[in-house]
């Protein structure tokens, strides 16, 4: 190849491609669906994700007993307790038991067992004086302690007392075990 020849090659004009009027109006209208699908679509996402986002309210106390009426034996209280779930407003029955302990304060063990998840129940023929759990044989001293089966002691309320009322707050692990 000469000299000549060379810079011909060289510095020939480039080439552009160029879009056609199909490929522009595929662009455009493509562009324009994928807007409108992403204003429809949104909304649908954050109506699903809304309450994931929302902040939890820590529960409040519910009134549940008279102070005057708790006793060192533990006493089996039911109640109910309003709560939230997304868009779902739910009043469940709950249960705790409640009790003074060898130091006079009052406190309030849940009644579920940390086995399996069945209810357990104070004292009777199985287990007098005890915490028992009638589906595995768990059993817990008064203070929620595990003895059988269970691996962990049982779950306490937080309790205040107030005006001669006993409160139960949230569920916290046990604290006197």
């Amino acid at each position: 190849m000469d000299h000549n020849n060379q810079q011909e090659t060289t510095h020939k004009p480039v080439k552009r491609k160029e879009m056609t009027r199909r490929q522009f109006l595929s662009y455009t209208l493509g562009g324009a669906g994928a807007f409108m699908a992403g204003g429809a679509i949104l909304p649908m996402i954050r109506f699903a994700v809304d309450p994931i986002l929302q902040k939890k309210e820590k529960s409040g106390f519910v009134k549940v007993i008279e102070e005057s009426k708790v006793t060192s034996e533990p006493t089996e209280v039911k109640f109910k307790v309003h709560q939230v779930d997304g868009w779902y407003e739910s009043d469940p029955k709950l249960a705790a038991w409640i009790t003074k302990g060898d130091d006079g304060k009052i406190f309030a063990l849940s009644p579920v067992c940390k086995h399996l998840g069945c209810m357990v129940s104070w004292g009777g023929e199985e287990a007098p004086n005890e915490y028992h759990c009638p589906c595995h044989g768990a059993r817990y001293t008064k203070d929620g302690k595990n003895l059988k089966v269970a691996p962990k002691p049982l779950d306490e309320y937080e309790v205040k007392t107030e005006n001669g009322w006993v409160y139960l707050g949230p569920i916290d692990p046990n604290s006197r075990v």
